[in-house]
């Protein structure tokens, strides 16, 4: 199908796109089904003011994340170094805006929606707001969760910054092994 000329494209792992989000589904049903109850906040009781996570499961070739979602809480634009990942939205809604070459392109994403990210990927995430009216007080209460699969696990992640010129500018990189990067 491909000249033999081409160049031979070699990924860090022999985990694919399609099996990161085929984890990321088990681990929501799992969540869901209570199997993670142990790892929850004590008391059921949602941060409100920054973003909480929770590795549920690492070996050598993977990272699983539960990640509770806060409003006005973006991780900046950044990518995921030399890990594939994917994500699962729980409840809620996540809004997610990538690098599309020539500038940014918005989606949300509501409970039940997949999402893939290959090497390059570069991406700002923060939670969606329920409406465009103020939201009720009880929204707070509500989480909006995720589960996400990185693969190999996390190592780095570097930021970027869109420049004056509709181009991408990487302003630093951090070595880390949480999912998703500082809220901001």
């Amino acid at each position: 199908m491909f000249p033999s000329s081409a160049p031979h494209l070699t990924l860090p792992t022999r985990l694919r796109p399609h099996d990161l989000l085929r984890i990321t589904d088990q681990g929501a049903s799992e969540v869901l089904e209570g199997r993670f109850d142990h790892l929850l906040p004590d008391g059921g009781a949602w941060p409100t003011d920054e973003r909480w996570s929770t590795r549920l499961h690492t070996d050598d070739d993977l990272d699983v994340w539960l990640i509770s979602w806060v409003p006005d809480r973006s991780t900046e634009l950044h990518d995921h170094a030399g890990s594939l990942g994917a994500l699962t939205v729980l409840s809620g809604s996540l809004v997610e805006h990538r690098w599309a070459g020539v500038g940014l392109k918005r989606r949300r994403l509501e409970a039940g929606d997949q999402a893939s990210f290959p090497l390059g990927w570069v991406h700002d995430v923060m939670r969606a707001p329920a409406s465009i009216a103020p939201a009720p007080a009880d929204e707070l209460l509500t989480p909006t969760l995720s589960v996400h699969a990185y693969s190999p696990p996390l190592t780095a992640m570097s930021y970027y910054e869109v420049t004056d010129k509709s181009s991408l500018r990487r302003t630093r990189t951090e070595l880390t092994d949480e999912p998703e990067g500082p809220s901001k």
